[in-house]
């Protein structure tokens, strides 16, 4: 009967008593009391639910602790095939980067001047970095990331503060990208008016030329990232639309700094300062391969201009970046290839050479794995309707929910019945622990 002598929940230890256990130790020094405290308390209702016996609350409360940092973020394996994997967090930090953060992390000369002691320029080192990579940029500037500089630059060149409130923009680039996010609203919610020109399939010079005026505070150009329009349609180039007179920011969108032969009809931001742009906006977490920043590369003369006049605006400051993504960056830019860049570079050759290799080894313990072509996408915006030859490891569906729910997670893709794990976006160094999650979940889905 509940509340007699033999009741097990009599058994269950009190709070203070579990985290004097010695094995709980380590786990408050490095996460935190608190942390620490809330794995226990709901260990201990597991245990009064009859779900745990109460001489397991203590291995039940260490199971539920992340095994490196205090927070609720799981690391996860990308086997999605998707390079730039949104959900994912894009872009994976090189080892460079991530010793750049470690260090900016503590106290550092973020804005000082070590040499004389005085303050110093905030992101010298990250900036300079930026306009040694991209030479045609004669100014160059970074915000938080690629919508807040589109935002910047709506507001301070077509705000409601400005003689010139009109942005001119094709039909067919007032694109939706992620989660609902669309560029129209972002620019009309800086005061700014949309001049629409041309059809959503086709554009032509003489549009944008017809509806220039003394309102038009600049004309915009974005590449539409996520989507493909083909058949009858026509667009107006960058060196066209630089012929105009007026300011044009071209937003390229994947952060693509040079052309890159895998991906010819990707816009790479040189190539739009050598048209002819005045500047052009990008995201640093894509292509780029580094944090979540958002470029702004201007060209000699006005573009320079207009980035001095961007940096000095009041909403700049809102926008700016803390040091963390500033010695990111800059790593990102003096480091070795990215992450982003080695995936995409990756052999097809190598790929079914570790597939293989991968798959032969679960076969030796009784796993159902087999080894398979695949395809993989650049992700995050970039590169549409583009397919990188790949290779993956196809194991039974009823894994995927297995990987997923391990440590560390395991994403994959269901395709044909099949749970697929595709290796383009995953570094040889992650096979290991690859082999290993795939084994423990096969032992948590084995009947019995």
């Amino acid at each position: 009967m509940t509340g007699s002598s033999t009741d097990p929940r009599r058994l269950i230890p009190r709070t203070d008593a579990v985290l004097g256990e010695p094995r709980l130790s380590e786990p408050q020094r490095r996460l935190g009391r608190a942390l620490v405290r809330r794995a226990v308390v709901d260990a201990q209702q597991r245990a009064r639910a009859g779900e745990l016996a109460p001489e397991r609350i203590v291995d039940a409360a260490l199971a539920a602790l992340p095994d490196t940092a205090a927070g609720s973020l799981t690391p996860v394996l990308n086997a999605t095939g998707v390079l730039l994997h949104t959900n994912l967090g894009r872009a994976v930090l090189s080892d460079a980067a991530l010793a750049a953060v470690g260090v900016a992390a503590g106290t550092c000369d973020l804005e000082l001047d070590l040499a004389t002691g005085t303050r110093g320029r905030r992101g010298r080192g990250a900036l300079d970095a930026l306009a040694d990579a991209i030479p045609a940029a004669a100014a160059v500037h970074v915000v938080n990331n690629g919508a807040a500089a589109l935002a910047l630059v709506a507001t301070a060149l077509a705000g409601p503060a400005t003689a010139t409130p009109e942005i001119v923009i094709a039909r067919g680039e007032l694109v939706e990208i992620g989660d609902g996010f669309r560029i129209p609203e972002l620019l009309a919610a800086t005061g700014a008016r949309l001049r629409e020109v041309g059809a959503t399939n086709r554009v032509h010079l003489r549009d944008y030329a017809d509806a220039i005026g003394p309102a038009t505070g600049f004309i915009l150009k974005v590449h539409p990232s996520n989507f493909r329009v083909t058949g009858f349609t026509s667009s107006v180039s960058v060196a066209e639309l630089s012929a105009l007179g007026r300011p044009l920011v071209v937003d390229i969108g994947s952060g693509l700094l040079t052309r890159e032969p895998l991906l010819p009809d990707e816009p790479d931001a040189a190539t739009a300062l050598g048209d002819g742009a005045t500047l052009v906006t990008a995201s640093g977490d894509k292509l780029l391969g580094g944090p979540q920043v958002g470029l702004l590369l201007g060209s000699p003369g006005a573009g320079a201009e207009l980035v001095h006049q961007l940096r000095r605006h009041p909403l700049a400051r809102a926008l700016r970046v803390d040091k963390l993504t500033l010695a990111a960056l800059e790593a990102t830019l003096l480091g070795p290839p990215t992450p982003t860049a080695l995936a995409l570079h990756a052999s097809p050759a190598g790929l079914t050479r570790r597939a293989e290799a991968l798959a032969a080894r679960l076969r030796a313990v009784a796993v159902n794995a087999s080894a398979i072509p695949s395809e993989a996408t650049v992700g995050g915006g970039g590169a549409p309707g583009v397919a990188l030859p790949s290779a993956a490891v196809a194991l039974p569906e009823r894994y995927a929910a297995a990987l997923r729910a391990g440590r560390p997670s395991v994403l994959g893709r269901l395709e044909g019945g099949r749970c697929v794990l595709d290796l383009r976006a995953l570094p040889e160094e992650a096979d290991d622990p690859l082999y290993a999650a795939v084994c423990a979940a096969d032992r948590a889905t084995r009947p019995g």
